[in-house]
């Protein structure tokens, strides 16, 4: 399986290498950055191997995506046909999602959060919550059998801490990292590590309650670039685990050629 994985957040997309099934590297960049992505897609996809029987030099290799953010989905969809020569795959519409949801609107479940989910459900195969901490930060429940449950969402730092500056009359703009003290001695240290620690007690407090639905704690993986802040005052994490979607984004569509098959 040669494949190009691409995951199309709010902020950020990713763009994963896999050659044989095995993943290679993963890089990202700002959605904004059109110039960089191109050069990105194009040089990644040079990777993948001609197949042995095209004439026409045809890569033997796919690009699937994972977005939450259709603009983005469309321009992606540019460079690759144009610039490439090659259609994508999406997943939620060419490719299924690689679990089954007990959700009430499963078509309006992001499908970074099934993949994260599908991903961590894939390595501990038992009841597993998964935090994604990005623009926006989701905590989502997989149960016993694999079935996705659902979860919780809200704001990322980014977004708490301009809510704050915009909607105050003079409090700063603050850009959120790690405190040296669990209170701040002044405003912007006050709101540094007042966001940081509602994160990390957000998801405790989160994860407790499913471990109360369940009847026993779930596995705990944490996932984005907001997870990778916080982890170390996460004693209760299992596990930090970088670029979930995109390796849910391989699982997606390795069981979708097997189900073909």
């Amino acid at each position: 399986m040669n494949l190009v994985a691409i995951d199309i957040g709010n902020t950020n997309i990713g763009v994963g290498l896999f050659l044989n099934s095995e993943e290679k590297f993963v890089k990202s960049l700002p959605g904004e950055a059109t110039t960089e992505l191109t050069e990105l897609l194009k040089s990644t996809w040079e990777m993948i191997p001609v197949a042995k029987r095209s004439k026409e030099g045809k890569r033997d290799g796919v690009i699937v995506i994972s977005s939450v953010k259709p603009d983005w989905t469309k321009r992606v969809r540019d460079i690759a046909k144009q610039t490439l020569d090659e259609n994508i795959l999406l997943v939620g519409k060419d490719i299924p999602f690689p679990m089954e949801l007990s959700v009430t609107e499963p078509e309006t479940v992001g499908t970074d959060r099934v993949l994260a989910a599908s991903a961590a459900y894939a390595v501990v195969e038992q009841a597993v919550a998964v935090a994604d901490f990005g623009t926006a930060v989701t905590i989502d429940l997989v149960d016993d059998r694999g079935v996705f449950c659902g979860g919780v969402i809200f704001p990322g730092f980014e977004m708490s801490a301009n809510a704050l500056h915009n909607h105050t009359a003079q409090l700063p703009q603050v850009t959120v990292k790690k405190p040296k003290w669990p209170f701040g001695k002044n405003t912007p240290d006050a709101i540094n590590a007042g966001l940081y620690y509602s994160a990390v007690s957000a998801l405790q407090e989160i994860v407790r309650r499913y471990a109360e639905t369940l009847g026993a704690w779930p596995q705990t993986i944490i996932t984005g670039s907001g997870a990778k802040l916080i982890k170390d005052d996460c004693e209760f994490v299992d596990n930090y685990v970088p670029n979930l979607v995109i390796k849910g984004i391989a699982l997606a569509y390795k069981k979708y050629i097997e189900s073909k098959e």
